[in-house]
């Protein structure tokens, strides 16, 4: 559960972006944030990654005061995050694998898990055809979900996705959220930062309208399968998938499992990644 008790932001120039905000989100919930601009929404998203330090009030996420926590504790906890931006960030001189794989070294993982897990979001956001590939040769939608599954595979409690559709068409639009209640399905809780009332409304999931940095509206999900299929986005219900545990090491594989994929480097060279 995510808590946050009369928070407060301002920042050394005088703005104050958040007024004595007080929300619960619960375990496995979508919960949408919306606002104009500057009506503190980032302000909130580098809160809960720890970007930023409130000035006044208490965040709690698991039973966990974020102020309390030591520096050395912060890259776990942010390991626990998946994170997804507007504008992608994923390195462009580096294939989709690589960007993927890049959380997972920086986890500690074994080269076999990495392997494993990263063919498993590649399968899920499916892209599995494009592991070799350079964000420049992906379309917008194929960039994002790269961004999805680079956010997806550490296994997050929380996924935190701001403004995932800003720049996208319709359709590819549509795919991402898809993805988005999928993941919600499976038990993850996903916070989806917008400004799109359209998207809002087709949704259906709970909403909470931020102004001028103060809590305007907390307006519960409208509930059940038909929020998840709507004429406007003509999304379908996500089907239920418990989520697979991590292995330890590396299980002999039959043919139907996770395939060894190689990393095509610039310049002709492959090697086994």
């Amino acid at each position: 559960m995510i808590k946050l008790n009369h928070v407060s932001k301002t920042y050394p120039n005088g703005t104050t972006a958040l007024r004595d905000l007080s929300l619960e989100i619960q375990d496995g919930e979508f919960c949408l944030i919306v606002g104009r601009s500057g009506s503190g929404k980032s302000t909130l998203l580098k809160l809960l990654t720890k970007e930023l330090e409130p000035t006044s009030g208490e965040i709690v996420v698991n039973d966990t005061p974020l102020e309390s926590m030591s520096r050395r504790r912060v890259p776990n906890y942010r390991r626990r995050l998946g994170v997804v931006f507007q504008d992608f960030r994923l390195l462009q001189d580096r294939t989709v694998y690589e960007n993927i794989s890049f959380a997972q070294l920086i986890a500690g993982r074994s080269t076999a898990e990495i392997r494993e897990n990263v063919a498993e979001v590649l399968k899920r956001t499916g892209l599995s055809s494009k592991y070799n590939s350079y964000p420049s040769e992906l379309s917008g939608g194929e960039q994002q979900r790269v961004a999805i599954a680079r956010a997806l595979v550490n296994r997050p409690e929380v996924l935190l996705a701001d403004e995932p559709t800003g720049n996208l068409d319709h359709e590819n639009a549509k795919e991402v959220i898809r993805l988005l209640l999928d993941i919600e399905q499976q038990g993850t809780t996903v916070i989806l930062i917008t400004h799109d009332r359209e998207l809002v409304k087709a949704l259906g999931k709970r909403v909470v309208t931020l102004s001028h940095g103060e809590l305007v509206s907390d307006v519960p999900a409208s509930g059940g399968e038909s929020a998840l299929q709507t004429p406007e986005l003509d999304l379908p219900v996500a089907k239920t998938v418990p989520p697979r545990r991590l292995r330890s090491r590396s299980a002999h594989r039959t043919p139907h499992e996770a395939p060894v994929i190689p990393i095509q480097k610039r310049g002709g060279r492959t090697h086994e990644g």
